[in-house]
């Protein structure tokens, strides 16, 4: 029996193994991953990976690192099932014991029904791991392809943004009438669609995918209103679905993800972290009523040390708590986002308004307002600015007081632009 098993050799995984080891923890550890890779950074895939010449390898650890760490890694082999009561993981067909179990098996892209879109055609692709990623990169590199993407959020933005600056006609179909509209608020998914727009990549809206064409290669893209769109590499990116199928047959309560409560905890020494784990995050309490599933690297990273240094010592088993940040990279733009953009029913309505720099300028801050509180902030090429509101959303700041900080940090940025 392992004292911890980690299911998921992603990044909530290698931080849970790291965690408890730079604790102290000595007991055993199995980190189970369903890729034969070692665990590898998620967020280069859809950015420098596609676009340098020349790529940094994105694995965390080599294996020598891992061995100091003494974990024995079952790697290529998906987790097959879980049995709370007798605390086993199905893995490769044998069952692997724990005295405690952090779930990390994040989510899948989700891809376009079989009846719009042939599963085994050529030229279409989801990204996700890092095979997907390298696959992408060929397809980009392969004469001067015509590419289409589905899904304007932020993973799909990120590849048009790279196709696009390799000097590809890119065109992005999204369904809903304002991008980004449930990560941002709809002023802000306006704004954000505008960088797309000053280069030169066709942004459609409203517009749902009806069939794509092609009998072993992908040819076009056909909408619903009959517009047809030349395609030689049609790139998916329509959300993802947390990897929860293995658990179907478990006691767990899975919902979007798996349940847990505050501590992340999903059953008896079981913990869930990362992009499949929801849970109830306190600090947004007054404007959510629902729990929280988060697809970020500083969640992921932060829950999954969590989970684990729980898992192995849940009598002192501590909550999570969190204000959500996320960045993406668009052409030569960063985009950086704190907090949440949007209440549940029942708490007042989430108003935004900019407090730095112009949607017109390209270059902003905007901040998000709940009844009387501050609980969001988005920065557009602004970089030093956002984690100042982070900050102030962890301590339930008020509205005044996120006022307050912009203008200081107003002045701060004239005083520097008067000295230089």
């Amino acid at each position: 029996m392992a004292d911890l098993v980690v299911v998921g050799a992603s990044l909530a995984g290698l931080r849970a193994v790291e965690a408890v080891r730079n604790d102290g923890f000595a007991g055993s550890i199995t980190l189970v991953g369903s890729e034969e890779h070692l665990p590898y950074d998620r967020p280069p895939l859809s950015k420098e990976h596609l676009g340098d010449d020349d790529p940094r390898d994105p694995t965390y650890r080599e294996r020598e690192k891992l061995d100091e760490l003494d974990v024995e890694l079952v790697l290529g082999a998906p987790a097959e099932a879980l049995d709370v009561e007798n605390r086993t993981v199905t893995v490769g067909g044998r069952d692997l014991a724990y005295s405690g179990l952090v779930i990390a098996t994040g989510a899948d892209a989700r891809p376009l029904p079989a009846s719009v879109c042939a599963p085994d055609l050529a030229g279409v692709v989801t990204l996700r791991t890092l095979d997907d990623s390298l696959h992408l990169r060929d397809l980009l590199r392969d004469g001067t392809p015509r590419v289409t993407v589905v899904g304007a959020g932020f993973i799909g933005s990120e590849i048009a943004a790279v196709a696009r600056k390799r000097g590809l006609e890119v065109t992005i179909v999204e369904a809903l009438p304002v991008p980004l509209v449930r990560g941002v608020g709809e002023r802000m998914g306006r704004a954000l669609t505008a960088i797309h727009e000053r280069h030169g990549t066709t942004v459609l809206t409203g517009a749902s995918v009806e069939k794509v064409t092609g009998s072993s290669h992908v040819e076009s893209v056909v909408l619903a209103d009959g517009t047809e769109i030349g395609t030689d590499v049609l790139v998916v990116g329509i959300g993802a679905t947390p990897n929860t199928a293995w658990l179907e047959s478990s006691s767990l309560t899975v919902d979007n993800g798996v349940l847990a409560d505050e501590t992340l905890a999903a059953a008896p020494g079981v913990y869930a972290a990362g992009d499949v784990a929801r849970w109830p995050n306190a600090l947004f309490d007054d404007v959510l009523s629902t729990p929280m599933r988060l697809e970020h690297w500083t969640s992921a990273s932060e829950q999954g040390a969590l989970a684990a240094r729980n898992a192995v010592d849940p009598t002192s088993a501590k909550p999570y708590e969190t204000v959500p940040y996320f960045w993406s990279d668009w052409y030569e733009s960063r985009i950086q986002f704190v907090g949440v953009s949007r209440a549940d029913d029942g708490h007042p309505e989430v108003e935004t308004e900019v407090v730095m720099g112009s949607e017109e300028d390209g270059a902003f801050v905007a901040l998000y307002r709940s009844g009387d509180r501050l609980v969001g902030a988005l920065a557009v090429d602004k970089r030093a600015e956002v984690m100042q509101y982070r900050r102030l959303i962890l301590n339930r700041a008020s509205w005044s007081d996120g006022l307050e900080k912009a203008e200081e940090r107003r002045q701060r940025a004239a005083k520097k632009a008067a000295a230089s």
